[in-house]
This record gives C-alpha cells, structure tokens and sequence, in this order.
C-alpha cells in the first residue's frame, strides 16, 4: 500500500495511506504542500560541473548590493559614514545592514552571519564572517533576534530588535553612543 508524508503550508505533517490514486489525488488537491520524497529531491545538492564556479546564494527579496545602496543613499547616510563607518566599533558596523534592512527595507527578512559579513565588505569595512558570528552571540546579542536556535551548520537569520533599533538609532544620531 502506498505511503506518503506531507508538509503542508502551515508546517503541518500529513502521513497518507491508502491506494496510489488516493495518495495522487491527495497530493494533487494540497498543490501547494509537498511529499518527503519531494523536499528530498529539493535537498540533493546539485552536481558539480567540474571548472564552473558556484553562484554565492542570495536572499530572496533583498540583495547585498541594493542594502548598499541604502546605506550610501539614504538621508542619514553622511551620519552613518562619520558615526559607524569611520569608528572602530564592530557592533555597530554589523548591526548596520541590519538597520537597513528593517528601516528602509520593509524588515521582513533578516541576514545570516555571511550576508552581513559581504554588506560591510561591499562598504569597505570588511568583517569576517567568524568575527560577526562571535559578535552575535556576545555583545550584539541584547540587540537582534535570529529566526532559530543556533546550531553548527545551520544558518541563522537574524533581524534588529526594538532594542536594537533604538540603539542603532541613537548612534545614527550621535547620542552618547546608543545608550
């Protein structure tokens, strides 16, 4: 008897048992939802093809160059160039991206360790990706939310919290460095 599992849109898992055409039929009225058979597939990493370089993934609805592009014109861009760009504080240059993404971004995606490690690169204050990683889990970490508890090899999206934001903010600002 074929079995199939289902993950439905609302993150529900469905077990179906019963006659191919049923568990076919099933599968095709939930069109949007998808078998483990399926997430299995979209898992498998793809082949490599030996000489050609891999694309570096990017987020869906926002790109490293259009946070960028924030950053360098937006209207408190002169602020961020003396106040956080030209300091040396670490917590501040990755809290960025952040800041843009969520003020003039909508704030509906948050960034994983290495997209905010290629936004301060792009901007010319390079922070590796190990160094950010160890910022958000130290002294940053009273300022951003991730998506999920943090596991090796798992990748973290993380977005500014209120307190973040005011703090952030504040900097922008130039008060007594954020606080």
């Amino acid at each position: 008897m074929p079995k199939a599992t289902v993950t439905l849109a609302s993150g529900a898992v469905v077990n179906i048992e019963g006659a191919t055409a049923e568990v076919k039929d099933l599968l095709a009225y939930y069109g949007g939802a998808t078998s483990d058979k399926q997430e299995k597939q979209k898992a498998a990493p793809a082949p490599r093809s030996a000489g050609k370089p891999t694309e570096k993934p990017q987020t869906d609805d926002l790109s490293i160059s259009e946070i960028v592009k924030h950053v360098k014109d937006c209207d408190e861009a002169d602020d961020i160039e003396s106040r956080i760009l030209d300091t040396t504080s670490q917590v501040n240059r990755i809290l960025l991206p952040l800041f843009v993404v969520q003020k003039y971004m909508g704030g509906s995606h948050g960034l994983t360790t290495g997209e905010i490690s290629a936004v301060t690169k792009d901007l010319g204050i390079p922070i590796h990706v190990a160094n950010v990683s160890n910022a958000l889990k130290g002294s940053a970490a009273r300022y951003v939310i991730g998506d999920k508890v943090r596991r090796k090899g798992q990748p973290v999206r993380y977005s500014l919290s209120r307190r973040g934001l005011k703090y952030i903010e504040n900097v922008i600002k130039g008060k007594s460095d954020g606080e």
